[in-house]
């Protein structure tokens, strides 16, 4: 089984990662197609000449890595996307052959956490519009999906994940509630600027109310965020 998690940035993604590395019979990836984004769009990204340098930037290479058999000979093999990585939305039959996964987040605490990191220019780095489309293909094609909301997530790991694995048709795993602190083989050498919560972690944080101002500068970018964000949760 091959489950692809899209997400857009500082959505949790890398603890969902963590999470299933911990099941014994799970492969991982972290973001395949992170280098062929920074070149398509010509971003230079923190690290991105290494990240270049590392990965490659061949869009039908990467797909035919990802559909290809499982590494490790495990069961299952969870691809941890970033939705707003796909950019020729024409060439995306293969996801037809996964197990989707949408995470979303509100977008209010996306670009607080995403702009203390990196400059943001417009709500396509943000992932929204394309997890949207990644939505109407799989629905266009008759494909189940999931739509999974990180604050759910947060509040009840357990259940959220085994609602999930259900609707997939395998077990939950306990072990899939924590995993060990540090950073883990799978992930993207960009770990060392992105992952600096994740690696103190060794499970998933308790949900934290919190009043989020962001700058009046990306309010465009918040409000049409917020018109998809609001469609993808009719389907949590």
């Amino acid at each position: 089984m091959r489950i692809a998690c899209w997400s857009g940035p500082r959505n949790i993604s890398t603890a969902l990662m963590r999470s299933w590395s911990s099941r014994k019979d799970a492969a991982v990836i972290d973001e395949p197609f992170y280098a062929y984004y920074l070149k398509q769009k010509g971003l230079e990204h923190p690290m991105y000449k290494e990240i270049l340098k590392n990965y490659s930037i061949n869009y039908e290479d990467i797909v035919g890595k990802l559909i290809s058999d499982i590494p490790q000979k495990k069961k299952i093999w969870y691809q941890k996307h970033m939705s707003h990585h796909l950019i020729d939305f024409k060439n995306i039959d293969w996801i037809k052959k996964f197990e989707n996964c949408i995470l979303i987040r509100q977008p209010n605490e996306v670009i607080n956490s995403y702009t203390k990191k990196n400059k943001l220019y417009s709500i396509e780095e943000l992932g929204y519009p394309q997890q949207y489309k990644i939505v109407k293909f799989l629905q266009k094609s008759d494909k189940s999906f999931i739509v999974i909301d990180s604050s759910d997530l947060l509040k009840n790991p357990e259940n959220a994940l085994s609602k999930w694995c259900k609707k997939i048709n395998i077990n939950f795993d306990k072990s899939m509630l924590s995993w060990e602190k540090g950073n883990h083989p799978n992930d993207g050498i960009w770990w060392k600027h992105w992952y600096e919560n994740v690696i103190e972690s060794t499970g998933f944080q308790k949900l934290k109310k919190r009043d989020i101002s962001i700058e009046s500068k990306y309010d465009s970018i918040y409000n049409e965020a917020m018109k998809y964000y609001n469609y993808l949760s009719k389907f949590k």
